[in-house]
């Protein structure tokens, strides 16, 4: 089994660079299909309150007989929170779902600009982190103007911003902006929710290096320097995923890939996102 890289966050914290993503798996399924995850290697597991499915997710984590401290985990604040107090009181119910005493990553789930004012959200998100109760703090879906209003106005800069990235939306632009920055890029949707499987140039370069569409796409993903979580409740797949790190793709199939782009999103976009659940 090859061994998964770690990156250094801007405050010395290390998280992997692969992790498994439970977006849209049913609570009742979380647990065993985060336990296969454990059993085949992932040591980071992304979650958040609006999939409900964190206490699946804690629960595994409990019953792998891993050591809490190996296992890197990540949720999100629900859209319904953004307020100071709404902030933090939903912060200690993820630590009382998962049945964790801190929590390694928390993230803003949505910038939800015409909402709420998210940089009271963020100041909330630096008491978490001054309490000592989560490691690091960072945002998802937010674009350059949203980070510099935080950076105008705040003290901290977010560890990551996680975001869609995939062949069809290399959003390269929100990545330039997060790297000159500090802030490492996770990628959502890394496979456009399968869209790019079909794609002619990468199964060429699937056929080449004898690895499946979906490998190729996450090596792409994991090359460009960029944190990734797959999703998949099948255990096949889920090792499929996982086997990146003992294949490289050349620069010019990197570039290859990267000019697929066609700033096409599958989920919203976070400038005229509002919604509260």
């Amino acid at each position: 089994m090859s061994a998964v890289p770690t990156i250094t966050l801007n405050d010395g914290v290390e998280i992997p660079q692969l992790g498994f993503g439970v977006f849209q798996v049913p609570p009742e399924d979380t647990k065993k299909a985060t336990l296969e995850a454990l059993e085949v290697g992932y040591r980071h597991i992304d979650t958040a309150e609006m999939y409900g499915n964190e206490k699946g997710v804690g629960e595994a984590v409990a019953e792998s007989g891993i050591p809490r401290d190996q296992i890197f985990v990540t949720s999100k604040l629900n859209n319904t929170f953004h307020a100071r107090e709404a902030a933090l009181g939903a912060f200690d119910e993820t630590l009382e779902s998962l049945g964790f005493e801190s929590l390694d990553l928390f993230l803003i789930h949505w910038p939800l600009p015409a909402v709420g004012d998210y940089v009271e959200t963020w100041k909330a998100m630096e008491e978490m982190k001054a309490s000592g109760r989560v490691r690091s703090i960072g945002v998802s879906n937010f674009q350059p103007a949203h980070l510099q209003r935080l950076f105008d106005t705040t003290e901290t800069v977010p560890s990551v911003n996680q975001i869609e990235v995939h062949p069809y939306l290399t959003n390269d632009v929100a990545r330039a902006f997060n790297t000159e920055h500090g802030i490492v890029t996770e990628a959502w949707s890394p496979i456009a929710q399968g869209a790019v499987l079909t794609d002619p140039v990468i199964t060429a370069i699937a056929d080449r290096v004898g690895r499946s569409a979906a490998q190729v796409t996450l090596r792409w993903h994991i090359q460009r320097g960029d944190i990734v979580f797959p999703k998949s409740v099948t255990r096949s797949r889920v090792e499929e995923n996982f086997a990146l790190f003992d294949f490289e793709l050349t620069s010019d199939d990197l570039a290859a890939i990267t000019a697929l782009n066609r700033d096409e999103r599958t989920g919203p976009d976070p400038d005229t996102f509002n919604w509260i659940p």
